[in-house]
């Protein structure tokens, strides 16, 4: 067979793909592509002093240097292996196909907003539905009654697929009431590996990156859910994300717990962290309360109370500072990693700024980070037996 001009960097690439695939051995392979070429792109964008592999403007994808300095006669071999090599250049641009970009979309405010009429009851639903959805609470009041507007309500029989994975996303989606399954296909046997109960959202990620919907939610009985279109979801969460990214992506690259954390991964974190301000002396966390959210200090302090059990020391009702989180730490992971109530109240020490991830956000995508959490457990109870001379508490 001729000599076929094998692209510079070619080999390399793919040497880090399957060296990848090796280490993490992933149940989808296509979905790996997915995020490994993705985060790579985002790298070579991101890195400023790297110089460009061309003097056109680079396209989205991977770009090859496909120029030979050498002119070659081409035979019917040689142009069935360059047809290759060119359907393969095509295949990587489309895995790595980047999520929806609103910077690159012309001002779309003009469109037609979506509405869907609803009942002052159904409406008073769909608000108690969405109060505690992370992704819409850092929306403005505007942003977010337009969102109402546009959402429907869809109810569901039992065993009915919500959303299948391997499909393009449609609609994004907001439980009301009912239990859903998620499945996820693991050589080529469906695992059963998690499931929504009467709360929570769904089917952001296909619709955020462009890539097939990730698992299957089947429910388990009838319920109600709310769904939001594709358009609508782009033209609203996903440009206010962005600018939420803009904000938060350099911050977030600092935090030394996520530094374990693929830049996708964090970039995941930043689409679905809130950002609330606290006033001087204002209780973040009451010991003893049910753990909902996870904090990131982005400014200001925060310092960790504890009041004990322990009979001489709770008549005076007295709490105990235990230590301090400043700019880049965190704090309420303890509850989430323990599924115990709350050990410690935390108060803000003058206006302090955190970001915010919720509980279920918190279990999906801080995984790879759980040991590290895991660790410092030991450290919270040689605390406590230095300030109480007991860890009962």
């Amino acid at each position: 067979m001729s000599n076929v001009e094998i692209p510079a960097g070619l080999k390399e690439l793919l040497q880090g793909y399957a060296v990848e695939v090796l280490r993490r051995k992933p149940p989808d392979l296509v979905e790996f592509a997915v995020q490994h070429f993705t985060r790579l792109l985002e790298g070579q964008r991101n890195d400023h002093g790297a110089k460009k592999r061309s003097a056109k403007p680079a396209g989205k994808g991977v770009t090859f240097d496909t120029k030979s300095n050498e002119p070659k006669q081409v035979d019917e071999e040689e142009e069935e292996d360059t047809v290759t090599l060119l359907c393969f250049n095509r295949l990587v641009k489309s895995i790595c196909a980047e999520a929806y970009n609103p910077d690159d979309e012309e001002d779309d405010d003009a469109d037609p907003r979506v509405v869907h009429p609803k009942s002052d009851e159904q409406r008073l639903r769909l608000q108690d539905a969405c109060q505690d959805i992370l992704l819409f609470k850092t929306l403005e009041q505007e942003q977010f009654s337009e969102v109402l507007d546009a959402m429907f309500e869809v109810l569901v029989k039992a065993q009915e697929h919500i959303i299948v994975q391997g499909d393009d996303g449609d609609n994004f989606y907001v439980i009301e009431n009912g239990v859903y399954d998620i499945f996820v296909q693991k050589d080529r046997v469906s695992v059963c590996v998690g499931k929504y109960d009467n709360k929570g959202s769904f089917g952001e990620l296909a619709l955020m990156y462009n890539t097939p919907r990730a698992a299957t939610i089947i429910a388990t009985q009838d319920g109600a859910l709310w769904g939001l279109d594709r358009a609508t979801f782009h033209r609203l969460i996903v440009r206010n994300n962005a600018k939420k990214r803009r904000t938060y992506e350099t911050f977030i690259e600092c935090v030394p717990l996520l530094k374990s954390l693929e830049l996708s991964e964090r970039m995941k974190i930043v689409d679905v962290v809130g950002a609330r301000v606290f006033k001087d002396g204002e209780c973040l966390i009451t010991q003893g309360e049910e753990a909902a959210c996870f904090y990131v200090v982005e400014s200001g302090e925060a310092k960790i109370m504890i009041k004990s059990k322990m009979k001489a020391v709770q008549q005076d009702n007295i709490e105990v500072e235990v230590a301090r989180c400043s700019r880049g730490q965190y704090f309420g992971e303890l509850a989430l990693v323990t599924n115990k109530p709350r050990a410690a109240s935390v108060y803000a020490v003058g206006e302090t700024k955190c970001l915010v991830i919720d509980i279920q956000a918190f279990e999906r995508l801080l995984g790879p980070c759980m040991d590290i959490m895991k660790r410092n457990i030991s450290q919270y109870e040689d605390q406590r037996v230095a300030l109480f001379g007991s860890s009962v508490d």
